[in-house]
């Protein structure tokens, strides 16, 4: 219970410091399995973008991290697809470290700006 409290307020928090943004927002989840990522519009109404790791079907890559670039990759293309070059990165209430850097290091590589 108290974990839960603690990882919404991280959430908050970070996500308080990008509220106000005309841009669409980047956002990311991560299970143990999988990675999620969809860009939402700035109202934070809908889902423009939306990709997984499932997605990726069974491609011959090896680890999370790599997945999570590839995932990356894959957001930045549909992203582009539909006229969308900047976004806002929301990390959540996760650490700027592994496949979380891994998914931007992706999206700014398929071309997005953040």
């Amino acid at each position: 219970m108290i974990n839960t409290v603690r990882k919404y307020k991280k959430k908050l928090r970070t996500r308080s410091k990008i509220k106000g943004s005309q841009r669409p927002r980047l956002s990311i989840f991560r299970s143990n399995r999988f990675a999620y990522a969809q860009i939402i519009d700035a109202e934070g109404k809908s889902t423009i973008v939306s990709a997984t790791e499932k997605e990726l079907g069974k491609v011959e890559i090896k680890g999370k991290v790599e997945k999570a670039k590839a995932l990356g990759l894959l957001l930045a293309k549909k992203a582009l697809a539909k006229k969308i070059k900047e976004v806002v990165f929301d990390r959540g209430n996760y650490a700027y470290h592994g496949r979380v850097s891994a998914i931007a290091a992706g999206a700014r590589e398929g071309g997005l700006k953040f």
